[in-house]
């Protein structure tokens, strides 16, 4: 016990002086069975455990106190060797030796004899990998924890003690799986039937073991591996779980591309209604979910992928990919810290650049037009690339790539033009937190995953939030509370941040993702798609919570025609924003108290004060005025005086039928 928690395993006659030394002590000061308490809370037990409580739930998913009798015997065997007895590469010696285990405790009285032979009777059964808890739907998450913690807490993370408090939210972290999933499985049925992910040419009694050779999807516990028989979509299931047909409507997919025949292996879910069974198939597409709050960076959700027990890349923190039409709207708050305003107007027409290497670029908006000159917040809501180039060129790529760097998109950038239109690379994770600062009144938070990790003594040895709090702990003295400063470093103008989310909330209502207005919640966003519909984004947000979905192949291959971030992230978005907003009030986006508001073509802008529109001053000459005033003796003031001896035109003192 002393080795183990309090010393080194260095094989030298100091350490073991000091040993013997500890030992005493431990035996002064504790008794037996908390020694040995302690002991059993710290050893090596295999299966990735250190302690009983944690070899209970790694083994066989349970709390110590809901073991079986056989169960706690197994657990009882290992201190002596873990790997020795391990449950599935030497099941038959981890068997014996329980059994040993077993016969020693009806020896000693422990249990009785009928209770020790029905222990023995019991197979050893354990989970198939280590796992602490049946929910999965974090396993993106989790592993990502796992990866910062050994960032920050370095090899010791493993030596077990810690506790960790995550940001996660389980509720949103199912939604963004389930929605995720969803919204992939869409686009590959858009896409077509890619046909049967295996084939037995003779139907025998080892089909079945072909079938087993691929497993679903764990995240898809209705699908089943099936065979079909015949060509009209009869399937049978293994394990004699039934047979049936595959609906009309599934048919007629596949047949419009690869179709079926018999001895196909496929994989297929009970249909809801009838007796059918709905055709599925793992889609070869992939994307990525970010949820966070954006006044204190936790992230709430993160999926990195369709499926964690296919592929364990996480895509939201891995995938560098190029962000498209979901940059601009740093091009604009570049340009709204920079002198222009919401009344500036940008001309969108054709431009052609001379590249160094002599090759010439135009760039073109998606619909292939020009539009002429336009305020700020039409070229944003539209996305068109030509004004948010020449937005750029006014107002100079380096500031724009300062920008982007300030606001944590990416490191490093070039200072080209290309980049205004997202050709530079960046992740989900960090688009995601780029876009935090528009929500909060523009300040950078830094997203993390990890709130707090204390030591086995309840130290903190780390925390998230490193704000000081001078008076927090102090008594109630009458005085006013505490003020603590908000997080995050300042990166732009809180004024500057409302603009570019009063844009984006147009984005939502007349734009590109007009369709997520159907929500009925105030919600801002930006759609985004790279050339050749490589990949796709939507980024979006409410007052509360900022999301990033990103579509896209692995080997970063074109979509296909027309996929934008409008057609695959926004109903992603929707879909998962349905369960965020659930039961929530609706809130407005919180209005910067310095700013000054002003209509500007009927929409309400708001301005840093002293860059409002100026209301002329009016004159005699301007607003309504009786009709003798304004042409008396119906004279029109300037014009040559009536010929003499002709009397002035006559007016008609009826004008009712005039409007």
């Amino acid at each position: 016990m002393a080795k183990n928690v309090l010393l080194t395993s260095d094989a030298t006659v100091g350490r073991k002086f000091k040993e013997a030394i500890l030992a005493g002590r431990l035996e002064e000061s504790l008794d037996k069975q908390q020694i040995l308490e302690l002991y059993l809370n710290e050893i090596w037990l295999g299966y990735r455990s250190f302690g009983v409580g944690a070899a209970a739930y790694n083994y066989f998913g349970k709390s110590l106190p809901d073991l079986t009798l056989a169960e706690s015997a197994y657990l009882a065997s290992l201190p002596k060797g873990p790997d020795n007895y391990h449950p599935i590469r030497n099941k038959a010696k981890a068997l014996a030796r329980r059994n040993w285990v077993i016969g020693q405790m009806a020896d000693l009285g422990w249990v009785t004899r009928a209770e020790a032979a029905q222990a023995i009777k019991e197979d050893l059964v354990v989970q198939a990998a280590p796992r602490r808890a049946s929910y999965r739907d974090a396993d993106y998450f989790v592993e990502e924890v796992r990866q910062q913690g050994l960032v920050k807490l370095g090899p010791r993370l493993n030596e077990g003690g810690y506790y960790m408090r995550t940001t996660l939210d389980p509720r949103l972290q199912t939604a963004g799986r389930v929605a995720l999933m969803k919204g992939l499985e869409a686009y590959d049925r858009r896409h077509g039937w890619r046909g049967a992910w295996g084939h037995v040419e003779t139907v025998d009694a080892n089909w079945e073991q072909a079938v087993r050779a691929k497993a679903p999807p764990a995240e898809r516990r209705g699908w089943r591996p099936a065979l079909v028989t015949s060509a009209d979509g009869r399937v049978r299931l293994i394990k004699d779980e039934g047979e049936g047909a595959i609906v009309g409507e599934d048919m007629a997919w596949a047949r419009a591309t690869k179709g079926l025949k018999a001895g196909d292996l496929v994989f297929v879910e009970k249909a809801e209604s009838g007796d059918g069974y709905r055709l599925r198939q793992v889609p070869a597409v992939n994307g990525a979910l970010v949820a966070m709050e954006p006044y204190t960076g936790r992230v709430v959700a993160l999926v990195g992928g369709y499926s964690y027990s296919l592929s364990n890349f996480n895509r939201a923190t891995q995938a560098q990919r190029q962000p498209g039409s979901a940059f601009k709207p740093i091009v604009y708050a570049t340009a709204l810290e920079n002198g222009y305003t919401p009344a500036s107007v940008v001309v969108d027409s054709q431009m052609t650049f001379r590249g160094a290497n002599g090759e010439d670029w135009t760039p073109e908006n998606y619909h292939k037009k020009f539009y002429g000159a336009l305020p700020l917040r039409k070229g944003l809501e539209q996305s068109i690339n030509g004004m948010t180039v020449r937005l750029a060129l006014g107002v100079g790529m380096r500031k724009i790539v300062a920008m982007a760097k300030k606001m944590g998109v990416t490191n490093d950038m070039a200072p080209v033009l290309a980049m205004a239109l997202g050709a530079g690379e960046t992740t989900p994770f960090k688009l995601t937190a780029a876009y935090a600062p528009f929500v909060n009144g523009g300040r950078r938070v830094e997203p993390h995953l990890i709130e707090l990790v204390q030591d086995r003594e309840g130290k903190v040895i780390y925390k998230a939030d490193k704000r000081d709090c001078v008076r927090c702990t102090a008594g109630f003295s009458g005085d006013e509370s505490p003020r603590i400063a908000p997080t995050g470093e300042q990166v732009m103008d809180p004024v500057t941040a409302y603009q570019i989310t009063s844009m984006l909330q147009g984005v939502v209502q007349r734009g590109t993702a007009a369709q997520v207005s159907s929500l009925g919640y105030p919600l801002a966003g930006k759609t985004g798609t790279t050339n050749e519909y490589r990949s796709a984004w939507f980024m979006g947000y409410s007052p509360s919570l900022v999301v990033g979905v990103f579509i896209g192949f692995d080997d970063n291959r074109s979509l296909g025609e027309g996929e934008t971030g409008a057609a695959g992230p926004v109903p992603i978005f929707m879909d998962f924003m349905r369960e965020v907003l659930k039961g929530q009030p609706k809130t407005d986006f919180k209005r910067p108290k310095a700013a000054k508001f002003a209509l500007v073509r009927g929409v309400l802008e708001a301005f840093r004060p002293g860059t409002e529109p100026k209301v002329a001053a009016p004159t005699e000459s301007i607003g309504p005025q009786p009709y003798d005033g304004a042409w008396p003796g119906g004279q029109i003031p300037g014009a040559p005086p009536p010929e003499a001896g002709k009397p002035p035109p006559k007016v008609p003192e009826n004008l009712n039928g005039l409007y």
